[in-house]
């Protein structure tokens, strides 16, 4: 792969007429242009490319070291741009459009096979979110194509909350960085397929299953998040994923979290501890701490990178109850550890 000189573009978020920036109008024309762009959501950074072009699409996999059977979700700035995407919109559907978009919620629906076929990994159904970030809402809408944006991470790795995170893992790959601070929820978008009469979870995220059901009723939980191997249908299903470099661990017990640190410790490990439920009165070499599920979410990737600049060679995460965004937290750490828990026997 050629070296890039990656540019980085600074915005404001809190001035008005965004998209009047000459920064949000040079990102916009490079995304037309077909190449790749990262810019912030309220979930974490994407890595942006104009989901029409096949090239630039390719460009996107080629960046992030990402498996080409790995679908990706395209990007609107405006509701009205899914007739063009898709062949219907069932009820159910307009129903959580109108409750959650913008917002962090994916929908999985038929295509109309407009983009490029790398978007979609040959299949015939296309996944299309409308971020709640009003930098990426200007970048959308200024480009005006849609925009297909997984993660803006090298594959595998931590996503990325801030544009330091994104510069660490892809300056040189990719061609620009639309650097707005740090984003608000922490971890991906929920994403739900809405072809059949039922919804189905395909990954849970920053709309959670509860908040689903309040507008939907009751919804069915794909295999695959049940630990069953799957054809990924959506990001997030068949690879692994959010992985420092150190080893995760989760803990579901505070008396044996306190055993395996000294353990650790004992064995010359570098520890870091990741603490959920509140304080933690033993020593480790790097201890962080989250005051809430929502806090706890916001802070998660940053937490992961955070223990590998500190060289931390073993990493203990407090489990979180599954509820809520819970249920998305638990999801990322189980990924992130590779199935690695230990309980209370």
């Amino acid at each position: 792969m050629s070296y890039k000189q990656t540019k980085v573009w600074t915005v404001d978020i809190s001035q008005k007429h965004i998209a009047q920036s000459a920064a949000i109008k040079e990102a916009a024309l490079w995304i037309r242009e077909g190449k790749t762009v990262a810019f912030p959501t309220e979930t974490v950074y994407g890595l942006g490319a104009n989901a029409l072009s096949e090239v630039a699409v390719a460009n996107i996999f080629m960046a992030k070291g990402r498996p080409s059977d790995n679908p990706l979700i395209v990007h609107i700035g405006d509701k009205k741009q899914l007739t063009n995407l898709v062949t219907k919109v069932p009820s159910h559907a307009t129903q959580l459009m109108e409750a959650f978009w913008p917002g962090a919620l994916t929908l999985i629906l038929h295509s109309k096979e407009i983009v490029a076929k790398n978007v979609s990994a040959g299949l015939n159904t296309i996944a299309v979110r409308m971020p709640d970030h009003p930098v990426a809402l200007a970048l959308l809408q200024t480009s005006d194509v849609p925009v297909a944006a997984p993660s803006a991470n090298l594959s595998g790795r931590p996503s990325p909350t801030n544009a330091a995170h994104v510069l660490a893992d892809l300056s040189g790959a990719i061609d620009g960085i639309v650097d707005a601070g740090i984003t608000g929820i922490g971890v991906e978008s929920t994403v739900l397929d809405v072809t059949g009469t039922q919804p189905v979870l395909y990954r849970p995220g920053g709309v959670s299953r509860e908040e689903i059901e309040a507008v939907v009723g009751k919804i069915d939980v794909d295999p695959s998040l049940k630990g069953q191997v799957v054809v990924p249908k959506s990001p997030g299903m068949k690879y692994t994923h959010y992985a420092p470099k150190a080893k995760v661990v989760l803990v579901d017990e505070a008396s044996v979290l306190k055993c395996e640190v000294k353990a650790a410790r004992a064995r010359g490990e570098r520890v870091g501890i990741f603490a959920t439920r509140g304080e933690i009165d033993y020593e480790a070499d790097v201890i962080i701490k989250g005051k809430s599920l929502a806090h706890v979410a916001q802070m998660l990737y940053a937490s992961l990178r955070r223990f590998d600049e500190e060289n931390v060679t073993v990493i203990y995460v407090e489990t979180v109850p599954e509820i809520g965004i819970g249920l998305a937290i638990m999801n990322r750490l189980e990924k992130a550890a590779g199935g690695r828990m230990i309980s209370k026997k």
